[in-house]
């Protein structure tokens, strides 16, 4: 097997990264069964490989078609099988809702059958059907949340420990499989509220956000990163140049085709589709997410890379693509894949090689 490179929080050798991710929206009314969902998926994963994509990200999702995969852990190993590459990632895994030693053990032993692909999203979990699916009281959720946090981290040095806290106490224990990175599993905090980017950043985590569910336009994602960098910049740990550089991944809706019109003819009613059925996301119309300053990436190779540029200058430097949303036919969103990574890259990547401040991290 070919190993990845390792990853290396703030690399300078790749500037701008490119991910998938999909929320694994399921629609029973319609023909596409779910077997041939997770078919689909595996392809997109192994498409996503040879275009250059960064990681697939899975969600994790419960009791209701809003997702349907309840343990990426899962789905990742199969796809650790179908792929050499591509990093695997959890985007994300709801600490409040399990042991977090069986998260440790479960992300670790897929980071082994990878041969050290796996990047760890977390989250407290957001919904009202899932926390009470668990027996969870909305109450608890951060306390739970912050604990579970806390013994994932000990569980995944590999090392033995104990832990004390309001829920669950440890004595003296030790994983029998632990991650094969060198550096560990790399670990994300999903951020559900803007505010809180400056204490993941102050806690030396990477963060991962949704822009459309909390923001309006572009124009807001750089207040967001600069609360993140605010904390960074106090962070206890520090990387060789004295300061620690943590990684952000945005998510958008991506959709690019041969020209504007395609597009946005194309992703219209499947994004309309999955906002109807979303819980608790923001409501915003097609027209306003697709529009110049809008929250997606939708339209020609051409508009595309103007907006990365854009998003580039408010420090967007790693992207989480949603090609695959609202029963979007497979073909479909596999012809985006392909534009957006041979069409679209490449014109923005030429235009910030052609500015030599917008290279600097």
């Amino acid at each position: 097997m070919t190993h990845p490179a390792p990853f290396r929080l703030g690399s300078k050798t790749n500037l701008f990264r490119y991910s998938i991710f999909c929320v694994q929206d399921h629609y029973p009314s319609l023909p596409r069964t779910l077997p041939q969902f997770y078919a689909e998926l595996s392809d997109q994963a192994m498409l996503a490989e040879e275009l250059g994509y960064d990681t697939f990200f899975l969600a994790e999702h419960h009791f209701d078609p809003y997702g349907t995969v309840p343990n990426p852990a899962v789905a990742l190993a199969y796809l650790a099988a179908k792929t050499r590459q591509l990093r695997l990632g959890s985007a994300i895994s709801v600490l409040s809702y399990h042991p977090a030693f069986e998260v440790a053990e479960n992300y670790s032993m897929v980071d082994i059958l990878s041969g050290g692909r796996v990047t760890l999203g977390v989250g407290s979990g957001y919904l009202a059907h899932e926390l009470a699916g668990y027996g969870i009281d909305l109450a608890t959720k951060r306390e739970r949340y912050d604990e579970n946090m806390a013994v994932l981290q000990k569980a995944l040095t590999g090392a033995r420990f104990s832990y004390r806290g309001s829920h669950q106490t440890i004595d003296e224990m030790q994983l029998n499989v632990a991650p094969v990175q060198a550096l560990g599993l790399p670990i994300y905090v999903a951020v559900s509220a803007p505010p809180v980017a400056y204490y993941v950043g102050r806690q030396a985590q990477n963060m991962m956000f949704v822009p459309y569910s909390q923001l309006q336009s572009i124009a807001d994602i750089g207040a967001v990163f600069r609360e993140y960098r605010r904390g960074t910049d106090e962070a206890p740990i520090a990387d060789s140049d004295g300061r620690f550089v943590g990684d952000v991944a945005v998510a958008f809706h991506a959709h690019v085709a041969a020209t504007d019109e395609e597009a946005r003819a194309r992703a219209k009613d499947p994004f309309e589709l999955y906002l109807r059925t979303r819980q608790r996301a923001k409501h915003q119309s097609f027209e306003a997410i697709a529009s110049e300053d809008g929250l997606s990436l939708v339209g020609s190779a051409q508009t595309v890379a103007a907006k990365l540029g854009r998003l580039y200058a408010e420090g967007v430097r790693h992207l989480m693509l949603v090609h695959n949303f609202g029963a979007m036919p497979a073909d479909a969103a596999a012809d985006s894949m392909r534009r957006f990574a041979l069409e679209a890259m490449p014109l923005f990547l030429k235009e910030i090689s052609n500015n030599t401040e917008a290279v600097t991290i």
